[in-house]
């Protein structure tokens, strides 16, 4: 019920909150027709391309099977490239870009599995329940507040999985203490997860390739991000918490 609603809803508030410049284009499958026909057959390499891209794709979504890991399935569609000569390290090196995102991510990542290896995840983990249960809080309430701080939490970290890692579980168990029903607690933590990449620019693995091509400025990726974040959790945690009583998780 949330999925479909929020998957109809975010894109409309979108088109209302950044409008696209463009809003009909009736030409463009006659223009793009007319540009196919112009370029021909694929070439060698165009199919090399296409043969390297459907390989990486496979290995990073299979590879694990096999112990091949996502970087290794880059590097492997990376070296066909080279070698065959549809890319060269000059054409890589003019990517600036692209060095960009993987220079200060990288970085980034690297900070938010300190914050957990050096202990401030627990640390901060313990701070939320001695500042909720002597509150005295009803359960809805006390998972409001541990909610919240899971989700706006996420301005700390590069990375979904490195969030999610680091402090979902740490995160279950403060709700479960305040009395949260286990499943709503679960379900609940379960899909902002999922929600909380929009914030930032860097919060989740596709935001930096799409900030990157330059087309949104950062503040009002942050100013959409803040907004769709309040919309999303009244979904989730308005609707939701309706859903999950009609269908007896408490």
């Amino acid at each position: 019920l949330i999925g479909p609603f929020l998957l109809v809803a975010v894109p409309l508030l979108l088109y209302i909150f950044y409008p696209p410049e463009v809003k009909d284009s009736p030409e463009a499958p006659a223009e793009a027709k007319a540009q196919l026909e112009k370029m021909g057959p694929m070439s060698e390499e165009e199919k090399i391309m296409a043969g390297s891209l459907s390989l990486t794709v496979a290995l990073w979504v299979f590879g694990g099977a096999f112990g091949i890991g996502g970087v290794a399935s880059a590097l492997v569609g990376m070296t066909i490239l080279m070698v065959t000569g549809v890319l060269t390290w000059k054409e890589c090196l003019a990517e600036g870009p692209a060095w960009d995102t993987l220079v200060w991510f990288a970085a980034l990542i690297a900070m938010a599995n300190f914050l957990n290896k050096f202990g401030l995840i627990p640390w901060f983990s313990n701070l939320v329940v001695s500042f909720v249960q002597p509150l005295g809080l009803a359960w809805q309430a006390s998972f409001l507040v541990v909610t919240l701080v899971y989700f706006y939490s996420h301005y700390l970290f590069a990375s979904g999985a490195a969030h999610i890692g680091a402090m979902y579980a740490a995160f279950l168990s403060v709700a479960l203490a305040c009395g949260t029903p286990p499943l709503v607690a679960a379900i609940a933590l379960g899909i902002v997860s999922n929600n909380m990449g929009c914030l930032t620019h860097y919060g989740i693995g596709s935001g930096p390739p799409f900030y990157g091509a330059g087309y949104v400025p950062l503040t009002k990726w942050w100013v959409i991000g803040g907004v769709l974040s309040v919309f999303e959790l009244s979904v989730i945690l308005g609707v939701g918490s309706v859903w999950w009583k009609l269908i007896g998780f408490y």
